[in-house]
């Protein structure tokens, strides 16, 4: 068995509200293999949140061990943990969070703009991961030209610039509609199974159907850590694009019947 990317051993988040402990993570004990793809579920105030932002090396945990790559980070300053996140981690998240003044290239560049990157590189490195998600064709845009799933393809392509050992993923088909979350979960399997491990959290089972492994959270805890086969994305989407083509068919022929008994 290869050595965990992931590994959580009673990790243990408590907040203080008015003064009195909250927990919003209990004893947390979980271990990711590299190239896994783990969609976390839980309904609000589960701990799934948490859990990412720990996981993400955003907080730090109350007690328990958090390895990431076989490093014990759990107890790291903000300035190397965030060594650790440019290194390791690509965030991918629900609201894009892209700067709406600047190009798809340039939303891209910002993560090696911050490690100090040559511009040379930068600028190859933003072309190749917008790429390798489909948008070589789109990069001079700026956001408010492209649609939510282009946009969440450039944050995706941000994530992929760093060349993460792991993607985090919170609630990435949230602003979406049906067919272009299926698109974008068709990209996470292509990412998956090009070896990138995934971590991804949603409320909703039709997201998580595509994961490999499921982690249900409730109160802070696991409830239920269950593999699965996971749903062929690229089926899905095929089956969406041609419900839709279906249905835009049957409401032309309603309104051109329409019009005939009108005149």
């Amino acid at each position: 068995m290869p050595r965990p990317l992931i590994e959580t051993v009673n990790l243990t988040k408590i907040y203080r509200m008015g003064g009195q402990p909250l927990a919003a993570l209990r004893d947390v004990s979980v271990s990711i293999a590299p190239g896994e793809f783990v969609a976390v579920m839980g309904p609000s105030g589960s701990g799934k949140s948490t859990f990412m932002n720990l996981l993400g090396c955003l907080d730090s945990p109350t007690s328990g061990e958090y390895r990431l790559a076989g490093s014990d980070v759990a107890r790291l300053d903000r300035d190397v943990l965030a060594h650790v996140r440019n290194r390791y981690i690509g965030f991918v998240f629900q609201h894009f969070n892209l700067l709406p003044r600047v190009s798809a290239l340039e939303n891209v560049e910002l993560p090696l703009l911050y490690g100090d990157v040559p511009a040379r590189e930068r600028h190859h490195r933003a072309a190749e991961a917008l790429t390798q998600v489909g948008l070589a064709n789109r990069m001079d845009h700026h956001p408010n030209q492209m649609s939510g799933g282009q946009q969440q393809r450039v944050a995706i392509a941000r994530a992929l610039v760093t060349r993460p050992k792991v993607i985090l993923a919170d609630e990435p088909t949230g602003n979406l509609d049906s067919e272009t979350s299926v698109e974008v979960m068709t990209l996470f399997q292509e990412l998956w199974r090009a070896g990138i491990t995934i971590v991804l959290v949603t409320h909703e089972p039709d997201v998580a159907a595509f994961a490999g492994r499921v982690v249900n959270m409730k109160d802070g805890r696991v409830k239920s850590d269950r593999r699965q086969e996971a749903r062929n994305a690229r089926d899905a989407l095929a089956a969406a694009i041609a419900l839709r083509q279906q249905e835009q068919s049957e409401d032309a022929e309603h309104a051109d019947a329409a019009r005939k008994e009108a005149g």
